[in-house]
């Protein structure tokens, strides 16, 4: 293209004692301006820097719902739980669901549901949160499903029920989310769904934000998952910092579950009495899906931790929670629990554990109780598969211990499970995709499950460079 040429107008000139004059008595940038015949714009400028937008607004409700999350009432196969946002002008939330198809008038088929509504009371103001729980569903059938008031709807969801016999999953596990969720957290759980778009659910494995009561983190963490949330169910597990003293509370009070945690998380009551939604268990295809709280009330989940592993019709069987039965760092072991709960685990032939809590990486091998006796409840070569991850930016130190088999330093990193028949497969993937730790179980008539390590061989473990170790005379 021709470029015409633009013939630039010439400044006004002024006389040496003008501009003399201008330097003396005018700032130097107003100065010069004049003397070139430019007046500056940085003053007018400076009046329109960019200032944050105060979280009540960022994360200010509407009648619009937000929000959405799916989670498990109780039996995946026959039911499914939805919650929602909106603010308190929304009294009435309603639900539609119907089988989904491949053409649009699927929603001339739909039920239409009427939520529970709940009053919440936040940092940053009022709120409604609003759950339907989908009942008599069919097995192995995908539904498509929306949230709203009856004018103000959500967008249509494809949802999948569990089958109600054994059958191929996989899931997806993270460790500690927390901090800089919206930040340096998104990239972690929007990786995960597109290496595993076909996961069934998502087990969070405690501390899914820093402080258990402020709105604002909350906010992220809904907002990193976004519409995931809305497809593929959660499966939370509550860490500390879903533990907070309440405002005004005495300092030796001790600190009591999220006020967002059950208004937010529809989840089974089939835990201990006391611990309803934050201890719980459901089967999915051939699993048997423990949650426990490891923030309280340990010695009260033993007893049932005992009935639900003695009352298990499922080839395979996981537990997570959130502080580690084998912690990576020394000084935050946590040996009470780990004497109350691992020899549960041991009797009953607990297959893998995941949990969060220490802000590294770090799985065993096949690792049973130490104190274990000789007779019922050993399992001399076998044992349980512990995992301690950490999927957002907060990072701690690891303390190397013989128990760890694979283990890592300031790496974000998700976990991808699959079960199959029996084999079940574990993968750590890092924040950027790589393979970065991996193994098969495989199930054994009469003897305990095989390991098979698949940790990449040209993958150094990503460890913070330590000082040389002096050697003394005699060492």
């Amino acid at each position: 293209m021709a470029h015409r040429q633009v013939k630039v107008p010439t400044a006004p000139t002024r006389s040496n004692s003008e501009a003399l004059i201008l330097m003396l008595f005018l700032p130097r940038a107003f100065a010069l301006a004049a003397l070139f015949g430019v007046m500056p714009v940085a003053a007018a400028h400076d009046e329109h820097e960019p200032k944050a937008v105060p979280d009540a607004e960022a994360h200010r409700p509407s009648a619009l719902p937000d929000r959405i999350i799916l989670t498990f009432p109780g039996d995946p196969s026959r039911s499914l739980a939805v919650t929602w946002r909106t603010d308190d002008a929304v009294s009435k939330g309603l639900a539609q669901i119907a089988p989904s198809d491949a053409g649009p008038r699927f929603a001339e088929r739909a039920a239409t549901l009427t939520a529970k509504t709940f009053d919440l009371d936040t940092d940053l103001g009022h709120s409604h949160r609003h759950s339907v729980v989908f009942g008599d569903l069919a097995p192995s059938t995908q539904y498509a499903y929306r949230v709203g008031d009856g004018v103000n709807w959500s967008e249509w969801f494809h949802v999948q029920t569990a089958s109600d016999k054994p059958e191929p999953f996989a899931f997806i596990y993270f460790g500690d989310a927390q901090n800089d969720i919206k930040s340096l957290w998104s990239r972690v759980i929007r990786g995960a769904y597109s290496d595993a778009p076909k996961a069934r659910f998502i087990v969070h494995a405690g501390d899914l934000v820093n402080r258990a009561n402020r709105d604002a983190a909350w906010g992220e963490w809904f907002a990193a998952g976004g519409w995931v949330n809305g497809m593929v169910p959660s499966v939370p597990a509550p860490g500390n910092h879903e533990y907070e003293r309440p405002a005004g509370a005495a300092a030796d009070s001790p600190p009591l579950l999220s006020n967002h945690w059950r208004p937010q998380f529809t989840l089974p009551t089939n835990g201990p009495a006391g611990l309803e939604e934050s201890a719980y268990y459901f089967d999915y295809q051939g699993a048997r899906i423990v949650v426990l709280n490891s923030n309280e009330k340990q010695e009260d989940q033993v007893a049932w931790l005992e009935r639900i592993l003695a009352d298990n019709p499922n080839k395979w069987t996981i537990a997570t929670f959130h502080h580690p039965i084998y912690s990576s760092a020394k000084k935050r072991d946590n040996p009470k629990l780990r004497a109350l709960w691992q020899p549960v685990f041991d009797k009953h032939r607990v297959d893998l554990v995941l949990q969060g809590h220490d802000h590294t990486y770090a799985r065993s091998g096949l690792r049973a109780y130490e104190n274990v006796p000789e007779g019922v409840g050993s399992r001399e070569d076998g044992g349980t598969v512990y995992v301690v991850s950490v999927s957002g930016p907060k990072m701690y130190e690891l303390q190397r211990d013989d128990w760890m088999k694979r283990a890592a330093e300031d790496t974000q990193l998700y976990q991808i499970i699959s079960v199959n028949g029996d084999r079940l497969r574990y993968e750590a993937l890092t924040a950027v995709g790589d393979l970065y730790d991996a193994f098969d179980l495989r199930k054994r008539p009469s003897q305990p499950n095989e390991l098979i390590d698949r940790t990449p061989k040209d993958l150094p473990e990503r460890l913070r460079p330590r000082p040389a170790e002096k050697v003394g005379a005699g060492d």
